[in-house]
C-alpha cells in the first residue's frame, strides 16, 4: 500500500448485496463494508431500513488507497454499475433505501462528485437527468454481519443467481483491466 493513508468511499446505488461484489474486487479496494447512511434513526437494523421508515440508503463504504485508485474511478464504476436515473429504485427493488447516493467524506469528494455528474449529464448518460443525492457523510452504521459479503458467501441464494451473479459477470467482463 501507499504511503498516503487509505480514504473512504460511502456510495448506495440500489442493494448493498449487488455493490459490495463489485467493488471488493476492484484494484486499489483494501475493504468494503455493506451499511446505512443517510437517515435519522440511530443504529438501524436492516429490518427498520426496509421499511423506508428510517431515512436510511443502503451503502457500502469503501476503503481504497488513493495510490492505486482515485475516488473519480470509484465514481466511475459506481455510475457504471447502476441506473442514476432512476428515483428510489434499481430494477425490482424499489424504495428510498435503494436510491441513488453518494456521501461525501470532504470538499474534495464532493466537487469531484459534481464534476462527474456534470460531465454524465453532458454526455447524456442513459437519456434521462442524474438523480443521485451529493450529500455530506453523517454516520455509517455497519450491516449486520450475515449483510457482509453476502453474494460471496451466498452465491447459490435466488437473488444471487438471477440478479447479483449477472451484474458480477458483466462488470468483470468489461473490465478487466482494473481487477485484482
Amino acid at each position: 500500500m501507499g504511503q498516503n493513508t487509505v480514504e473512504k468511499a460511502t456510495l448506495g446505488g440500489g442493494c448493498f448485496w449487488c455493490l459490495d461484489p463489485i467493488f471488493t474486487e476492484l484494484t486499489g479496494v483494501v475493504g468494503v463494508d455493506v451499511g446505512y447512511a443517510g437517515g435519522t434513526e440511530d443504529n438501524p437494523s436492516y429490518e427498520s431500513v426496509c421499511t423506508g421508515s428510517t431515512g436510511h440508503a443502503e451503502v457500502i463504504q469503501i476503503a481504497f488507497d488513493p495510490e492505486l485508485v482515485t475516488y473519480e474511478d470509484i465514481l466511475n464504476v459506481f455510475f457504471s454499475v447502476h441506473d442514476p436515473t432512476t428515483l428510489n429504485r434499481q430494477g425490482g427493488d424499489v424504495g428510498t433505501q435503494y436510491r441513488s447516493i453518494i456521501l461525501t467524506h470532504d470538499e474534495a469528494q464532493h466537487e469531484t462528485a459534481g464534476s462527474v455528474i456534470k460531465s454524465l449529464e453532458a454526455e447524456q448518460f442513459r437519456g434521462a437527468p442524474i438523480v443521485t443525492e451529493v450529500v455530506p457523510n453523517d454516520v455509517f452504521y455497519r450491516a449486520e454481519e450475515y449483510h457482509q459479503g453476502y453474494f460471496e458467501k451466498n452465491p447459490n441464494q435466488g437473488y444471487c443467481q438471477v440478479v447479483i451473479a449477472p451484474k458480477v459477470a458483466k462488470f468483470q467482463t468489461s473490465n478487466s483491466d482494473v481487477l485484482k
